[in-house]
């Protein structure tokens, strides 16, 4: 029971004087991981540009909900596509992030996802702020999906 106390306390101590470091740097804990991710990934980018379609694209598929329950299926084959999208840019970060050696293989996939999604989204753009958004970032993710593979 005392080894515990004890450990505790030493933890306890441990962590204290890291944060004392940090508020004498001036360092946060957010900027700390973020500084220690950007610096152990080199597909920082694809990974941003993954989970931003993700964002996006989800924001966009709402939508396509809410019109459907008003009776709108213009937007069905755009909804197909984002559902397709969503899908890829999910793995795709997860790939990216743990530098999977799959990585190139499959960003060759996934940029014909997106552009398929980019596609459909952009015949929607000018009624649907959505649709243009999930275009946009699927453009963002080709552009980095490209670089991936060069």
């Amino acid at each position: 029971m005392s080894e515990k106390i004890s450990l505790g306390r030493r933890e306890l101590l441990t962590g204290a004087t890291a944060v004392m470091a940090m508020t004498a740097s001036n360092i946060s804990f957010a900027e700390m991981d973020h500084q220690h991710h950007h610096a152990s990934n080199p597909h920082e980018a694809a990974i941003d540009a993954a989970l931003d379609c993700l964002k996006k694209g989800q924001a966009c598929l709402d939508h396509c909900m809410l019109l459907f329950k008003k009776g709108d299926n213009s937007v069905a084959d755009c909804a197909d596509t984002v559902n397709e999208m969503l899908a890829m840019c999910a793995t795709l970060s997860k790939l990216a992030s743990y530098q999977s050696r799959h990585l190139t293989a499959f960003a060759k996939v996934c940029i014909e996802t997106c552009k398929d999604c980019r596609k459909e989204c952009q015949k929607h753009e000018d009624k649907h702020a959505e649709c243009k958004a999930c275009a946009d970032s699927c453009k963002n993710c080709i552009a980095q999906c490209e670089k991936l593979i060069a």
